[in-house]
């Protein structure tokens, strides 16, 4: 029997709960100080008790997956706490396309690929004495925003850095990316590619929570420019967001825009779930700043389906549940290396 596995954070329980609703075995790389919450829950079979998440990589392990004919599913604890090298390196298959991992964990590399399929995107700023505007620096990979500041020029750039710096939130040598910051409303756009049918599917959307920079905005004005701490855009939760349907045309066409460019760019292409994400101006104009090449954890607010996948599914379809139904039938009809690599 096929097994789904996949780390102990982020999403990981709509994916094993998705997968044990298709009949699939589910298996929980877990780090022993998270034990106690994930034994709660019965639809996982079973579970790799692990010191650090990069333990999973040891040969012992990488082995009992192997013999349980696994699929790794990765998500953005994956990206976080690993390198490129050390995914690429995963003897396990892995669900989707573990080559662009890597250019979703380097900006410079994200934004040519965003740029291949045509999404606007904001202006990067080369060097930070070319800051004359608002805008947003980020740390490579997933870091769930944690590190991110906005700064309006060069001197508050070197202020905030060297205050996150000494507060060890990032490294004195850690290369920063800086973004012309876009405003409007936010909306994180969720997709999944099966590379068995050739067809795009628009999930859903999600607004991300972000501590502290929503909190300032409930703070007056005069007592924002008193606070010393630069402000953390850290993701702490996601809520569900309906887009007028008027703007779902641009939607699809960016999605399989998205996914032709991956197909050119970095083979197999973009294959299951991944999010464009960016914002709407007062002209209902996107604008994208970010894609996720693997789920994401916004679609824990849709477990029990989406509004957009309840248009394409007669049953409650969630993300996790998507993803061990493409499994379940790649391996029915033998096609399991489509859909992994």
């Amino acid at each position: 029997m096929t097994t789904i596995a996949t780390l102990g954070s982020h999403c990981s329980l709509q994916v094993l709960k998705g997968a044990k609703d298709e009949g699939l075995k589910t298996m929980l790389v877990c780090e022993k100080k998270r034990e106690g919450l994930y034994r709660r829950f019965p639809f996982i079979d079973e579970l790799i008790i692990v010191d650090s998440f990069r333990d999973f990589l040891d040969e012992k392990h990488q082995s009992t997956l192997l013999q349980n004919n696994a699929v790794l599913i990765p998500h953005g604890t994956l990206i976080a706490q690993m390198s490129s090298e050390e995914i690429e390196s995963i003897k396990v298959p892995v669900f989707g396309n573990k080559w662009i991992l890597r250019w979703e964990s380097d900006r410079e590399m994200k934004e040519k690929l965003m740029r291949e399929a045509s999404l606007p995107v904001p202006t990067p700023i080369a060097d930070p004495k070319d800051i004359d505007k608002l805008v947003i620096v980020k740390r490579q990979g997933a870091a769930g925003g944690k590190g991110y500041f906005m700064a309006a020029s060069e001197q508050d750039y070197i202020k905030k850095r060297e205050q996150l710096i000494q507060e060890g939130i990032i490294s004195k040598e850690e290369t920063l990316y800086i973004q012309e910051y876009a405003a409007g409303v936010l909306a994180y756009l969720q997709y999944f590619y099966s590379p068995l049918s050739g067809e795009l599917e628009f999930f859903g959307v999600d607004q991300r929570h972000e501590s502290d920079i929503e909190g300032l905005g409930r703070i007056p004005s005069e007592q924002q420019l008193k606070t010393t701490k630069v402000p953390s855009f850290n993701v702490i939760g996601n809520s569900p967001l309906v887009l007028r349907e008027s703007l779902l045309d641009e939607v699809y066409n960016m999605g399989e825009n998205f996914v032709e460019a991956a197909k050119r760019v970095v083979a197999p292409g973009m294959n299951g779930p991944f999010c464009i994400e960016g914002v709407y101006d007062e002209n209902a104009k996107f604008t994208s700043f970010e894609f996720s090449a693997r789920i994401v954890a916004g679609t824990n607010i849709y477990m029990d389906g989406s509004p957009y996948y309840s248009l394409l599914f007669n049953e409650q379809m969630s993300m996790g549940k998507r993803i061990g139904r493409e499994v379940k039938t790649a391996v029915e009809t033998n096609q399991i290396e489509k859909i992994t690599t």
